[in-house]
Formats: structure tokens, sequence, C-alpha cells
């Protein structure tokens, strides 16, 4: 779009302003092409006519929308140029107090000249780790960037902090420098971070002073290298300094003062280590009163004094170091007093007894006389002779004064050697981060030599800014793909080769100061020769003593005065060597080190890149400038190698005063910073930069129904774009991004607005029209009403007559009696009717009320019964059910029994084995002998001796091994009758079980049968009744279509009887016709009354007939006679049908329930006979499954023995015991025989039953269906008793269905316990099998000796204790506490089971008295859990596991205790088993001390996982879907994480995050009360994280976010409700929250707001108060933003509230842990150790 078509009417433009440099102006008339003056309203209401040239149209520049006032970046406006930054930056500074701006890559800082609260730790904390552009702009962000891209680069990276003098350069790079201590800090005993911000105080003391610009003002340029090791962390640091402004030291102007350190020594002058200094008062030094003021308000120097020795002492300087320091900064200051007087016109002299000579020459050990000499005369040294030449006293003051500054300036150097020296650690650098604090662009009304120095810095600087922002464009564009076109930037490198080129100005006067007579004026005058034809100089016209350079920033005047002397820096020789005899060391080191290093003895401390060249001559000593000049290219080369980051600051105003903005001064600093030269750059590209996302949702509602429905937003994007901007030059498509060129994004902005606006109207014209409709029609409807009253009140008056009157009242006087004997006629049989029916009704509810008794009264008893019958049942299952787990106990404690005589049994064997293994041995033995024999035959009589021999030992041994044969088989006889006391034990307790098992299955196969065949019957008799009811019910359906028609007929009569009515009432006046004719109809209706008489006793007669053929042989004599009996004094008609329906009903009913409970008795008959059969079968085959089994075991029995009895002949009884377990066999299968010949005939018996009881029922039903028969023709004459009939139906069926429902759970029950029955009887198979191994094994290898033993240990009762060994305490602590995984065997565990099982090895420990057990015990309980909780910081689960479990054994240690407030609520047993011998109250001590450690621990762990989700959850994320609360800001982010894609979070993550925290815990049984502490910790942090991000994000502060952190606030309470946790007060931790958001929301406009605010807003402090509404950014053009004044009303309303200064809330902050006593119901002595923990050596007590 042209340029031209965006000035149109209501566009704003800027206009300039001599006292504002721009001011506002809106356009009141389109622009067109020719105009000549542009017309504009001015804000104060004035007409204002810009003159424009038609040929070159010069517009002025015009405004941006509201909407994009306030952002962030400057770059991110639409339109970039001086005004709009300037006007941007005063919006920030003054309206809403924000101090940092962005402008590009650069910090812009703005002085407040006040103390705000955002430099604490919580702000530090708060930017570390995120993404510059994610926060709001701040010293931090940028030391973040820096800090980030040296860890993820590798890359040495550098902060350069530039402005001029007061604008806050020092501050900002303490900030940057305390911000790298904090996020690095290396835990290393050096601290090195604290020294490195320690050096601060010293180098702002000794270099620091007061100017009228600043109280603060770093006088020399300084550049801190931060060295890093390889994990980040720093190791030490390094200073370099530039240009120390020596002169200050000799002279300070007006309102001025020397260097702090100076005003610090003489405050403590007093003080007794200063006493040898003999100082003064400040006032009383010539160096220190030349200003005129020597405090400074607002500053104690003597509390800076214990400061700078406090800094001094931390950095190692010792006070011996110290005390050298001070004796030459007093020398100096006494220096200063020495007073040099005129002896004469071209002579000066001293007087020999001046004190402060005496002081000076005492303090540094220097000769009086020399000094004297050398200060009043200088030696010339000519070729032939030396001449010592007097000086005048001007000159002699200057060489006291160079003297001075020299001694300063060496001290300056030593002091910053020290400190490099004290930052240096050990360790090898890995990366550093340099802080260049130095000096901005400088112009004054008179610049000298000083200023000429730091603009050629500046210069410098300025170059290599343009060159890297250049840089960063074009990789902007590369990354993009967008075409690359070269841009038109500032380049200074003509004015710096005018300044240190060859024949340059730093070249002549070096050449200058060569000569003896050189003057200022002679060095002018070969500038204005040599410089004259560059266009960069020029000579000033008014001034034959200066020159102009056009410097980057502005013109500077330099006046010549001065520049050689100061160039020069000159001191006289003999001075020189006066200081260097001196007998104080540490100054004569001075200047031994200037004679040894030239090139050192600069005044500033640089390190030199290659060794200088030793000069042939005095006179060629290096000058100030060519020190300066290699100083700053060591510098530039430094800042190439890095990667820099930029801080401008800006000096708001001259006076100091907070938050004031002079523009005027501003606009010069931006000029000179860079700021507008980067605007300049950006602006001739693509400043504006927006994602395709923020494209879309900020401008869809640009977009049209066509493109909006496209999926690929990209694409959507490029669609509306071509669309909306025909040339395609204004904008650029990339990658991630759209860039547009300046105005477009206004441009887009206006059109959006446009359309909002139209909206806006559409909307507005609808509901105005719909405000005016209703309006009308309720006006009209009011019209028509008062035209009816009045044109009735027309007509009334029009027919008033007195014969119409006379007419009128007669005819009220007939109608009033007539209608009087109407209603009384009426009312009479209206009163009879309602007599008749009350009658009726009454004695109808009476019989009803006493049937309902009657059936209360028999469902009592059905009840009864039923219960009793179930109750019974109930009582059967459980008594079987206690039989088994009777069973599986005493299975459990024979096995328990069996593994322990098989420890027994393995050391039996053990030995049985070693004695088979000797004997073997033997017999090989005796068969080698033999052997031998054979072979020695031929030798035998001269062996013969050696074979009695051999034969006697073997005697011998064959006696031994008979003696241990005997041996064995009495002990073989001792197992066996041992074996069979047992075996019989075993044998009686099993044919116990097996007897009773027996009578169980049997009974239960006798009910099953029976229950079948009961089934079965009831089965076809429910059929047969369908079929009967389907036929009643077709029946039915014809009688009731016949009745229906009667029913229409007889309607019909009525409807004709009602017309007939109706003509009559009409005919009033034949009143004697209607008389007879009411007579006529009397005398029908008695005739009618007799017929229905005769008909109804028919009926009833015929009703009285059926009921007694019906219930003669069901229903007793007497209530059949009071069902029948007739009332003889009734004879009204209704009466009768109804007592004739009544007795109909109540015989039908009785029918029915007899009906009824005759089902029902068969049905549980059926059911309990059909269950029993089912159990029997079963039970059959599972004997039958058993005595299989049986056989297998008895084989494998067999062949076991067989094997034993070949294995071992020693053993031959076994024979016995497989003959033994033959004859059980046989005894079993003849059981099982009789068994199933008894069933048989019992199963005959039943079924013969159920025959004759079916025959009986089956005759039973075929008299009921002939009584049915005739009560069906009994029912077709009444219409009546048909439909009660089908209602009497419809209520049989649904009892059918509720009959079936119920036998079909009854089924179910049967079949799940049935189903259960199996499952115990199968576990006890599997036992008795077990049982029967267990047995065979015992009989071969019992030992009675050790059976007699364990049977006398083995206790009745456990008693909830654990016994072990002192030796498997370790392997104790290893198995529970080392080894345990929540996620493994404990899962299926007790919960808290490790707690338990260790408290009972406590329990015996305290039981058995032992001390040191119990100690040693507890102490290893607590390491392990140490060693667990430190070896796995980080697991959530073990934490929460642990926690949960070191809880629970305080709570035993406190149950146990016996302490009566914890035995409040243990059990009579848990009293019983409290500890007896210990008190331990210390070890609960120290556990809750561990436990306390491990919440903290566990917090720490959960508040880890959970922060990454807050932000983006609470904040960044929409969770109101088609409210968009985000400006699009469009910030160009310079950390390359803007390409990195990273997880998202939204408000569901956090959900999910703390149900997964509150699923783990309730898993492990962690107490409640616990899991509320740790949920309102978890809340507290959620709030205090969103907060304080809301703080810090200008983009967060409007009124749509506020609705979301609302609706998120919401579902965060509902999380808390469905997880039943309301009363943990987390919703409590939130407040502070919730009012922020209610306070982006509600209005901020009047009085009575601000009142609300400050009622509402109670949890927030008052500086949250008033930072969120100075950060209030409305998100549209329809909003407003807050007005300064109102923020002013808040703060004076704020004034009496107290509240805390802290910006941020401390996120680390820890509500204290409670661990409330909870006492546990779980018995010690039912607890069981599972096998999967391998405690086998624990033993159960």
């Amino acid at each position: 779009m042209a340029v031209l078509e965006l000035y149109t009417e209501y566009n704003r433009v800027w206009i300039p302003d001599a006292d504002h440099v721009w001011k506002s102006a809106e356009i009141t008339r389109d622009f067109q092409s020719g105009d000549k003056v542009l017309e504009l309203l001015l804000e104060d209401g004035t007409e204002h006519h810009y003159p424009v040239d038609p040929s070159k149209p010069q517009l002025p520049p015009l405004r941006n929308p509201d909407i994009l006032v306030g952002e962030n970046d400057l770059t991110a406006l639409s339109y970039l140029h001086e005004p709009a930054v300037l006007h941007n930056l005063k919006v920030r500074f003054v309206e809403s107090r924000i101090i940092y701006t962005y402008c590009g890559i650069i910090l812009v800082a703005v002085n407040p000249y006040k103390q705000l609260p955002i430099y604490g730790d919580a702000i530090i904390h708060a930017y570390s780790g995120q993404n510059m552009g994610d926060m709001d702009p701040h010293i931090f962000a940028v030391a973040e960037e820096a800090y980030k891209q040296m860890a993820r680069n590798h890359k040495n990276q550098s902060i350069i902090v530039s402005g001029e003098s007061g604008a806050g350069k020092t501050v900002s790079a303490r900030y940057a420098m305390r911000y790298f201590a904090v996020v690095s800090k290396s835990g290393s005993k050096t601290r090195v971070e604290d020294k490195v911000l320690a050096s601060n105080p010293v180098t702002e003391a000794i270099g620091n002073a007061k100017t009228t610009r600043n109280d603060n003002s770093s006088r020399f340029g300084k550049y801190t290298e931060i060295s890093f090791d390889r994990r980040y962390c720093i190791i030490g640091a390094n200073m370099r300094t530039y240009l120390l402004e020596k002169s200050r030291v000799v002279f300070q102007a007006d309102n001025e003062r020397n260097y702090h350190i100076f005003y610090q020594m003489c405050s403590c002058a007093h003080l007794p280590e200063f006493k040898t200094l003999r100082l003064l008062s400040a006032d009383k030094f010539s160096y220190t009163c030349m200003g005129g003021n020597t405090t400074i308000e607002g500053v104690d120097d003597k509390k800076d004094m214990e400061e700078t020795q406090r800094t001094f002492s931390m950095l190692g300087l010792k006070e011996d170091f110290q005390a050298d320091v001070f004796k030459v900064l007093a020398a100096i200051l006494h220096l200063g007093n020495v007073e040099i007087r005129s002896a004469g016109d071209d002579k000066s002299l001293i007087a020999p007894n001046d004190p402060h000579l005496a002081v000076f020459c005492e303090l540094l050990g220097v000769a009086a006389g020399e000094l004297v000499r050398w200060l009043c005369h200088r030696k010339i040294v000519l070729v032939a002779e030396t001449v010592v030449k007097p000086l005048p006293r001007k000159r002699a003051v200057n060489a006291r004064d160079a003297l001075a500054k020299q001694i300063y300036a060496h001290l300056f150097d030593c002091i910053i050697n020290r400190i490099n020296t004290a930052l240096q650690v050990p360790g090898k650098q890995h990366a550093f981060i340099g802080v260049l604090d130095i000096y901005g662009f400088e112009t004054f009304n008179i610049n000298s030599f000083e200023q000429f120095c730091i603009n050629y810095a500046n210069e410098k600087l300025q170059q290599q800014f343009n060159l890297h922002v250049f840089k960063l464009e074009q990789e902007e564009y590369m990354k993009e793909d967008i075409p690359w076109t070269l841009i038109d930037f500032y380049d200074n490198q003509p004015v710096i080769d005018l300044i240190e080129a060859k024949m340059g100005i730093f070249e002549l006067l070096d050449e200058e100061c060569l000569f003896p007579q050189g003057t200022d004026h002679s060095w002018l005058q070969k500038l204005h020769n040599y410089l004259d034809a560059n266009p960069l100089y020029e000579k000033p016209r008014l001034s034959n003593e200066a020159f102009v350079i056009q410097h980057f920033a502005d013109k500077v005047e330099y006046q010549c005065t001065g520049f050689l002397e100061k160039n020069r820096d000159a001191l006289y020789e003999e001075l020189i060597e006066t200081m260097r005899v001196s007998q104080f060391s540490f100054l004569a080191n001075f200047f031994q080190e200037e004679e040894q290093n030239p090139v050192n003895s600069k005044s500033v401390k640089v390190r030199a890149a290659r060794p200088p060249l030793k000069p042939t001559n005095k006179q060629l000593r290096t000058s100030v400038g060519n020190k300066f000049r290699s100083s700053l290219s060591l510098l530039m080369e430094t800042l190439n190698a890095t990667t820099p980051h930029y801080v401008r600051c800006i000096k708001p105003n001259d006076e100091k005063l907070p938050f004031e903005y002079d523009s005027g001064r501003v606009v010069q600093q931006l000029r000179a910073c860079g700021v507008l030269e980067t605007i300049r750059i950006s602006a001739q590209s693509y400043p504006s930069r927006w994602t395709y996302i923020e494209f879309y949702s900020r401008y869809s509602i640009l977009m049209t129904h066509q493109e909006a429905e496209l999926t690929d937003k990209k694409q959507t994007c490029k669609n509306v774009l071509q669309r909306l901007i025909q040339d395609s030059n204004q904008y650029k498509f990339g990658r991630t991004k759209i860039f547009f060129r300046a105005g477009q994004v206004a441009y887009l902005e206006k059109l959006r607005l446009d359309r909002l606006r139209g909206a806006c109207v559409t909307i507005q014209k609808h509901v105005r029209g719909w405000s005016q409709r209703r309006k009308y029609l309720a006006m009209r409807s009011a019209a028509i009403i008062l035209q009816q009253y009045i044109r009735g009140k027309r007509t009334v008056r029009k027919a008033v007559n007195p014969t119409t009157l006379k007419q009128g009242w007669a005819a009220l006087v007939i109608q009033r009696h007539w209608r009087g004997y109407h209603m009384r006629q009426i009312y009479r049989v209206v009163r009879l009717a309602s007599i008749t029916i009350q009658s009726f009704t009454r004695g109808w509810l009476a019989r009803k009320r006493y049937r309902k008794m009657l059936k209360e009264h028999k469902a009592l008893v059905i009840q009864k019964y039923a219960r009793a019958w179930l109750a019974r049942r109930r009582f059967q299952t459980m008594r079987r059910l206690v039989l088994n787990v009777q069973l599986s106990y005493r299975v459990q404690q024979l096995r328990k029994k069996i593994e322990e005589q098989n420890k027994e049994n393995r050391g039996l064997m053990e030995r049985l084995t070693s004695l088979a293994n000797s004997n073997s041995q033997t017999v090989d033995r005796l068969q080698s002998l033999e052997v031998q024999l054979e072979k020695s035959t031929s030798q035998r009589a001269s062996l013969e001796a050696r074979e009695k021999k051999a034969k006697e030992e073997a005697g011998l041994t064959i006696a031994e091994l008979q003696k241990k044969i005997d041996a064995v088989n009495l002990e073989k006889q001792s197992l066996e009758t041992q074996f069979k006391t047992s075996t019989k034990n075993t044998k009686e307790s099993f044919d116990q079980i097996k007897r009773s098992l027996l009578e169980e299955k049997e009974n239960e196969a006798r009910l099953r049968k029976i229950a079948e065949n009961n089934i079965d019957i009831q089965r076809e008799d429910h059929e047969n009744e369908v079929e009967t009811l389907k036929e009643e019910i077709k029946r039915l359906k014809e009688e009731k279509v016949s009745l229906q028609r009667k029913i229409e007929e007889g309607e019909q009569l009525n409807s004709d009887l009602q017309e007939q009515n109706v003509q009559l009432s009409r005919h009033v006046k034949v009143i004697p016709e209607l008389r007879r004719e009411l007579s006529n109809l009397e005398n029908q209706r008695k005739g009618m009354d007799r017929k229905i008489k005769q008909q109804a006793e028919l009926a009833k007669s015929k009703t009285v007939e059926i009921v007694t053929q019906l219930l003669s042989g069901v229903v007793e004599e007497e209530l059949l006679l009071r069902l029948t009996q007739d009332d003889s004094e009734k004879t009204d008609e209704a009466e009768v049908l109804l007592m004739a329906f009544e007795g109909l009903q109540k015989a039908a009913r009785i029918l029915e329930s007899n009906q009824r409970e005759q089902k029902e008795s068969h049905g549980v008959q059926v059911e309990g006979l059909k269950l029993k059969v089912d159990h029997l079968q079963n039970e059959n085959s599972k004997l039958q499954n058993l005595f299989q089994e049986k056989s297998n075991v008895n084989e494998s029995i067999r062949q076991e023995v067989s094997r034993l009895s070949s294995e071992n002949s020693a053993i031959p009884e076994l024979k016995l015991q497989v003959s033994e377990l033959q004859r059980q066999k046989q005894e079993l299968e003849g059981h099982i025989e009789q068994q199933k010949t008894e069933i048989t005939e019992k199963t005959k018996e039943i079924t013969t039953t159920l025959q004759s009881r079916i025959t009986e029922e089956s005759t039973q039903r075929r008299l009921l269906e002939e009584k049915a028969e005739g009560l069906e023709e009994a029912n077709r004459e009444l219409q009546v008793q048909m439909r009660e009939l089908e209602e009497e139906v419809d209520h049989l069926k649904r009892q059918q269905l509720m009959e079936m429902e119920i036998k079909r759970k009854l089924r179910q029950e049967a079949s799940q316990l049935t189903a259960e029955n199996m499952d115990f009887e199968e576990l006890l198979d599997q036992k008795n099998r077990l049982i029967k191994r267990l047995q065979s094994q015992i009989k071969s290898l019992e030992a009675s000796r050790k059976v007699k033993q364990t049977s006398n240990v083995i206790p009745r009762d456990y008693l909830g204790m654990l016994e072990y060994k002192r030796e498997d305490e370790l392997r104790l602590i290893q198995n529970i506490i080392l080894d345990l995984k929540p996620k493994g065997v404990v899962v299926n565990m007790i919960p808290n089971l490790p707690a338990f099982l260790l408290f009972m090895c406590v329990r015996h420990a305290d039981y058995l008295n032992d001390e040191a057990k119990i100690k040693s015990l507890m102490s290893a309980i607590i390491g392990g859990i140490k060693k667990v909780i430190m070896s796995y910081v980080k697991d959530f689960e073990l934490l929460s596991f642990w926690l949960s479990n070191t809880y629970q054994m305080i709570n035993c240690l406190k149950q146990y205790s016996g302490e009566e407030e914890f035995l409040k609520q243990s059990t009579p047993r848990q009293k019983k088993n409290c500890l007896q011998n210990f008190d331990l109250s210390e070890y609960r001590q120290i556990l809750s001390d561990l436990a306390i450690h491990i919440y903290h621990q566990f917090i720490s762990v959960m508040e880890k996982t959970l922060t990454p989700a807050i932000v983006p959850g609470m904040l960044e994320h929409e969770s109101l879907q088609g409210i968009s609360s985000m400006k699009p800001t469009g910030f160009r982010k310079r950390s390359n994480s803007l390409y990195e894609e990273t997880e998202t979070y939204t408000i569901s993550s956090i959900l999910q995050q703390l149900t997964g925290f509150h699923s783990t815990m309730t898993h492990h049984s962690m107490d409640p009360g616990l899991v509320k502490q740790a949920v309102k910790q978890l809340f507290f942090l959620v709030g205090a994280a969103t907060l304080n991000n809301i703080m810090l994000r200008k983009d967060m502060c409007s009124c749509r976010k506020g609705m979301q952190i609302r609706c998120n606030i919401s579902y965060l309470e509902e999380w808390l409700k469905e997880k039943e946790l309301q009363s943990s007060n987390a919703m409590d931790t939130l407040r502070p929250l919730a009012q922020a958001a209610w306070l982006l929301q509600v209005n901020k406009s009047t009085d009575e707001d601000a009142s609300e605010i400050i009622e509402k807003c109670t949890e927030l402090h008052p500086v949250q108060i008033i930072k969120i509404l100075n950060s209030y950014t409305p998100i549209d053009d329809f909003e407003k933003r807050v007005s300064s004044s109102f923020v002013r009303k808040v703060q004076s309303l704020l004034q009496d509230h107290d509240g805390s200064a802290q910006l941020m809330l401390d996120t680390d902050y820890r509500f204290q842990v409670m661990f409330p006593f909870c006492s546990s119901t779980q018995a010690l002595e039912l607890l069981q150790v599972p096998n999967s923990l391998h405690l086998d050596f624990l033993t159960r007590i």
C-alpha cells in the first residue's frame, strides 16, 4: 500500500515541537496528491496547517495505533522512527513505570532514580532458564541470554554497558555480575562468586566520584571477565581498566567531589587504626574541598568505609596491605596541603616546617629535602653540562599535582592487580563472559582530551555494533529463506580514520609532544593545515583554540588547551628517583616497575598482546593517547571474538527526579548511543515480523468464509495478505514468520479496527431497532386500550335514558330471583349426591384398609418363615465356610510343622549319607587288601606277621562299624515309633475332616436332586399357566370391545339429553311446560330405578353363586359368609354393583394369593432340591477325582519306596508302610462304593415323592381351571369388573417377571456360592496332596528327639513379634529397606507392611529386654532409610513409599509406647502388646526429623516435575476457546530456542500431574492429612509461580488473560472436589492469584473502582497491585489503558495499608509439616511375612 494512502482522516501524525521534540496531531481531512497543506488538529484542540511541498511531499511521520504503543520491543512498532521510539519509551517509563525496553538486540535501561523491587533473588530465579522475549525486558534477561548462549554454543560472551554519566551503567553492570554469581553457584569453599561481587565496592570506592550528573559516577572504564569451568560455574574473574580520570585527584569542578575513598577515610579519622595517618576532616584538605560540598545526601561515608574494609578482607587483602593503601592515600591528601609560595618572578619555595610536608615524608619514607628541592626545581641535561633551573610557583604546583596523580594511578593499578590475583582460582577456564562498563558518548560546553578519548572509544564500539546488527539481520533473513538486499547503514570508518590513521589527530598530537617547545596552539595549527580538507573536520568560526569533529552522534567542539600536557602525562625524573629510593617499599615498588617495564607504567592496567620494545630515549615514552589506542584495540579484539550483548543506559532528566521524562535529553542520548541507528536499519528492511499463528489469531476477523475453512493456516495467511495488500514488496513470507515493511501492520490494524467498528455499528443498529420497536409496540397497545375505554364511555353516554334504565333494572331483578332459585335446586341435588358418594366412598375405603391389613398380616407370616429359611441357609453356608477356613488353618499349621521337621531331618539325612560313605570306603579298603593278598601268595611266609596285623585292624574296624550300625538301628526304631504316632494323629484328624465333608456332601446331593425335580415340575406348571392366561386375555379383549360399544351408545344418549337441556334452558319463559316434562322425567327415572334394582339383584345373586363356587374348597365358611352376606337396608343400585364387584374382586384375589403361595413354595422347594442335586453331583465327581489322585499318589509312593529300598537296604520297614497305605486305599474305595449306593437310593426316594406331589398339584390345577371358566361368564356381564380384571392380569404379569428375576438372581447366587465352594475344595485337595507327600518324607527322615523338642516349643497363638538373630540384622535391613522396590512385591502386600515388620522386630527386642539389640536395630533402620533416600533423591514413588512407611513407623512407636494419650483408640489386644522395657521417644524424634527431610525432598521432586507446566498451563494456554488473551508482539527473539520444539503444556497437563501425584500417594496408603499438606504446598507453588510470572510479563496483564486465569482456577477447584480435598485449604493459597485475575477484569477508572480494589485485593501487596495496574495492557483498541491519575489514587489509598515491599512471592516457601497421630487397626499377630521378601530367617513368635 502506498504511503500517501495512509494519510487519511482520523489517523495521527507526529510534528516537530520545540519543547517536547515531537507532539501528536490528528488528520482532519484526507491528504490528496498535490495538496500544499496537511490539515491537523492538535491535542489541545487547536487547528494546525502543516506545509507540504507538492513536488516532493515531506509528510510528518505517522503515529502508531494505541494497541501497539507500550511494546516490549521498539522494533515491533509498525512505524519505526524517532518520535515513535520516544513516545513508546515515555509511555513505558512514565505511565507503566517500566525502565527496561528492547530495541532489537539492545536493552534500553532508563534510570528511574529510585530503588525498585525488581532485583531480588526471586526475580533472578524467575528469569533463570527463560528465553529472551518470554519475560518482560530486564538486565537479568540479557545476562541469562549471554549465559545460555555460552553454555549452548560454547562461545565467549560480552555484555557492553554504555551510557553517559548518571545513566546507571555501574548499577546495571553490577546487577549483571550478581546474576551470574547467583545462577552459577560453584558450591566450592572458595566462594568465588562472593569475591567477584565484593570487588565492586572496592573499585567503586577508588574509581567512582560524585559529579554534577551522578552521585556515583565511574571515572574509568572497566572490562570484567568472569571465568567459567566446564560445568559453567564461576571459577574466577579478571578486570581491565581504561582511562582513569587522574585529574580528579587534584581538581574538581563546583558541586563535585574527589574519589569516594578520600571522604571515607576522613570520616574515620578518629578511629584508632587511622590515628597514625593524622587525617583531618574532608573540608580541611585542598584535594577534597575544591567542589565545595564534601557530603552526598543519603550517603554515609563511615558505613561505606566499613563496607570497603569488609570487602578488602573478603578478597583476601590483609590488614597490612590495607594499611599501606591507606598510608598512600593519606599521603596524597597531605601532599595537596603542602603550600608552595612564590619567591620572585620565576622562583618558588616550600617552608621547611610545613606540617603536611612532614607528614607526607613520614608516611612514605621520603627525604623531605629532596622532595622540596625537586618540587621547586628542574634538572636540564645538556650536551656539555647539567643545569638545575628553579620553577615558578605555577609549574611547581603542577609538578606537585602530577606527583599526586602518578602516585594515585600506580595505587589504583596495584589494587586492581591484587584484586585480579585474589579472583584467580586454580582450574582451567572453559569460557568467560565479559562485562564492559564504559563511558558513553559525551559532549559538554567545554570538551577536552578526556572527552576526545571517550568519543573515540565510542566510535570504535559503534562501528562494531553496526557490523554486528548488520550480521544478525543477514542471519535472520537467511534462516527464513528471504532474499537478502543490501541495507544502507552508517559507516563511521572515516571518523575513525580521521582520529587514528596516519597523519591523523593522534599521530599529530604525539608528534607535537616530542617537541620540547610544542604548544597546544601549534598543534591546533597543524590540525587546521592537514585536516582542513576532511569533510568531518571543521574549524570553528568564533574560536581560535578549538576544532570540531562530526561524530556519528553529533558535532563536538574540542578545546585544544591542555591536550599536550594530558597526552604527555609527564613527571620529572628527579621526583621519580626520589620516590624510587623511598624507605616505604610499597611505594618504591610502583616506580621500580615503571623503570623495568615502561609500557606497564601507564595509568591503565592492560594485558599486552606482545612484549613491548624498550624505548631508546626517556622522552620517547609512550603517550597516554598511544596507550589508550593500544588498550582499546585489545578490547576490540576481545569483543570481536565474543558474542556481544548491548545495554544502553539512558538518563531521563538532569535533576535526578524519579520517573521524570525530559524528551530533549532522552532523544539526545538515543541518537548518541546508537538506538536510533538500529531503528533506522530495521526500518529500511522488514521491521515487523510475526509468526503465522500470531497473524492467524490476530487477523482471522479479516478472513472470508472460504479462507477460514482452509486447514492449512500458513496458506490461509498468504491468501489473506495477497488479497488485503496488493503490493507484494510490502511483505515477505518466511519459513516461520511473515516480514512486513514499516506501516503495514498499522494498516492491517486499521482494517481490523474498521471491521470491528462496522460489526459494532451493525450490532448497535439491530439492538437499537429492537429497542425502538419494543417501545413502539408498548405505546401502541397503551393507545388502543385508551381508545377502547374512551369509545366505551362514549357509547354508554349515548345509550342511557329513563326507559332503558327501568327495563334494565327489571331484568336484573328477574334474573336475580331466577338465578337464586336455580342455584338452590342445583345445590340440593349436588348435596344429596355428595352425601351418597361420601357414604359409599368411606365404606369402600374402610373395606380397603381392612383388606390391606389382612394382606400385611399374611405377608408378615410369609416373611417370618422365609427369613427363617434364609437365616438357616446362611448359617449352613457360613458353617461350611468356617469349616473350610479351619481346615486351611490346620493345614497351614501342619505345613509349618512339617517345614520345621524337614530342617531337622536334613541334618539326619546328611549324617546317614556320611555313614554310608564311610561304610563304602571301608569296603573298598577290604577289597584292595584281598587283591594284595592274592598277588602276594609267593611271599606268604615273609609277610605273615604283617597279614596278622592287617586282620586285627580289619576286625577292629568291623567291630566299630557293627557298633555304628546298632546305633543307627536304634535311631531308626525311635524314628519309626515317632512316625507311627504322628501318622496316627494326622490320620485321625483327616478321618474327622473327611467324615464331616462326606456328611455335607450327602445332604447337598439329596437337596440338589429334590430341587431339580421341583424345578422341572414348576417349569411345566408355569408354561400351562401362561397358555391359560393368553386365552383369558383374548376373551377379555373381545368383551372389552363389546362393552366399549355399549358405552358409546350410552354416551350418545347422554349427548342428546345435553342438547335437549340446552334447548330447554334457552326457552326460559316456558316454565309450566318444563315442569310437566320434569314430572314425566321423574316418573321415567323411577321406572328405570326399579329396573336397575332388579338387574342389580340378579347380578348380585349370580356373583354370590360364582364366589361360592370358586371359594368353596379354598376358603373357610366364615370368610365366605362374610363375603356373600347381603345388607337389605341399602337399596341403591350403585351400592349393589359395587358390592358385587368387590365380592368378585375378593374372590379373584384370594385365588391369586393361593396360587402365588403354592407357586412360591413349589419354586423354593424345587430350587433348593436342584441346588442340592448339583452339589451332590459335584461332590461325587470330586470324590472320584480325589480317588484317582490318591491312587496316583499311592503309585508314586510305591515307586519312591521301591527306589529307596533298592538304594538303602538299611530301611526295610518302608514295605510295611506301603502295605499300610494300600490297606487305607482299599478302605477308601469301599467307603466310596457305599456312598454311591446310598446316593442312588436317596435319589429314587426323592423322585417318587416328587411324582406324587406333581399329581396332586395337577388335580388342583384342573379344579382351578373349571372355576375360572365360571368366573369368565360372570365377567362378560359387567364392564367395570372386566377393566379391573385386566389390571389384575397386568399385575400378575409383573409379579411373574419379578419372580423370574428373583429366581435368576437366586440361580446366580447359587452358582457363585458353588463356584466358591469348588475353589475351596480345590485348595483343600491341593493341601491334602501336599500333606500326603510331606507324610511320605516324614516317614523316611523324621527324628524323634527333635520332634519332641519342637513340639514343646511351638506355642498355641502368635504374639505379633518377629524373632531374628543378631547376625541376620544386615540381611533384614537389606531385604526390607535397601532392596525393596515400590513397584515390585509391595504392591500386592498390606499397606505399610515394611513398617509393621520392622516394628514387630523391635517388639521382640523389647520383649527380650536386650538394650544393645534394640539400639542396633533402630540405628540400622534409620540408617537404611537415610541411605535409600540419599541414593534415590529424585525417585518420586520411592520417596512417597518411604514417607508413608516412616510415618507409620512413628505411629507404631507412639501407639505401642504405653502412653495414655496414644491408647485411646487401641483395642485391648493392642494395649496388651505395648512395649514393656524401653522408652523409644528419642528414636521417635529422630524418625520425625527424618520424615520431615523425606517430606521436603518429596515436595521438591513434585515441584521440579510440576514447575515446567505451571506457566504454560496457567497463563499461556488458551483454556477458553474463542477468546484470545494474547496480543501478538512480533518480537524478534534472539535465542535459538525459537526454533526448538518444546513440549506444549495445558491446564490438563497440570491436572494430570496432580492426579498422578495423588494416585501414587493414595496407592502407598499415605495418611490423608499428609496428602492434604502436600496438595496445599503444590497449589501454593502453582499460585506463586503464576503470579510471579504475571508480575514480570506485561503481555499477560489483560482483561482476557484474567478470564483465562479464573477459568483455570475453577478447574483446579473442581479437581479438589473430585479428590475430596476441599478441607486441605489449598484454594486459600490461590487467593492472591484469583485477586490478581479479578483485578485484571474489573473496571479501573473511577474513585469507586479504586475503593473496591483496595477492599477486595487483601491478599496482594501494595507494590503488586500497583505493578499490575501499571502493566495492564489492552488487547484491542476498544479497551482503555489505566490512567496515571487512577494509579496515583490507588497509591494514596494504599499508603495506610501494611504490606510487604516484595514484588515476588517466595516459591521456595514451605508450610510447616505436621505428622498427626493416627491409630492403626492392623493386628500385628495376624500379619504374615510374604515369601517374596526372602525373610525366611525371621520367626513368628
